[in-house]
């Protein structure tokens, strides 16, 4: 299930990716990148135990056997390997899914996966991520995602102060529709930081996200 963005609840197949260019400190899926432990939790994972190498066929043949009409491919950041990706999208399209890739916008999509039947959910990263401005806000990234059709950009947030930062990336690069979803891996976390942000977002006209899938399964990774 997609818990999140403007598909959040309907029905998926994950694709995970490893490997991104980023280190946000509070990310969620630290088993995808983090060999150091520079995260919050602190934990070193390693790449040998969490990635795996499949062809393109066996990839496609698992997800086609979910019978659900939305692929998700997710990370790390997935474009970093876009190329390798071309022949599944196409593959995935002419069996008539959908595809979304969960990307961090520092990467300039491809053109022969600007199409229709796939949407960039954009996650352009704010200051606390602990990454420095240069490496993840890309003006050229920005620019070529918020001009494909149907790209939404979702941000995540702590705290309503958070939002004029927000407006800055916006008003810079025309990163619109804007969906602001709040920071957290428990649901307790994800509730308090939605509740807070609520009506300061509800005033500014963007849109409001909730992460479905931690308020329903926490922190448990799925199989």
């Amino acid at each position: 299930m997609q818990g999140e963005g403007p598909s959040a609840g309907r029905r998926c197949a994950f694709l995970r990716l490893g490997g991104c260019n980023l280190s946000c400190r509070w990310c969620d899926t630290p088993y995808t990148w983090d060999w150091t432990g520079v995260g919050d939790t602190g934990v070193a994972y390693s790449p040998r135990a969490e990635l795996t190498t499949m062809p393109t066929s066996a990839v496609l043949e698992r997800l086609l056997g979910f019978s659900v009409p939305l692929v998700v491919v997710s990370g790390g950041e997935p474009l970093n390997q876009q190329k390798r990706l071309i022949p599944l999208v196409t593959s995935l399209l002419a069996a008539g899914h959908r595809v979304e890739f969960e990307t961090n916008g520092t990467v300039v999509p491809d053109a022969r996966l600007v199409t229709d039947g796939v949407r960039f959910n954009v996650s352009p990263k704010l200051a606390h991520s602990g990454d420095p401005e240069t490496r993840r806000l890309v003006p050229e990234a920005l620019r070529a995602l918020a001009a494909v059709p149907g790209t939404a950009f979702k941000f995540v947030c702590r705290t309503a102060e958070d939002l004029d930062e927000v407006s800055w990336v916006v008003e810079r690069w025309g990163t619109t529709p804007v969906w602001i979803m709040p920071e957290g891996r428990t649901a307790a976390d994800v509730h308090r930081n939605l509740a807070g942000l609520a009506d300061a977002v509800i005033a500014r006209g963007w849109n409001l996200t909730p992460r479905l899938h931690i308020h329903i399964w926490g922190e448990k990774r799925g199989v």
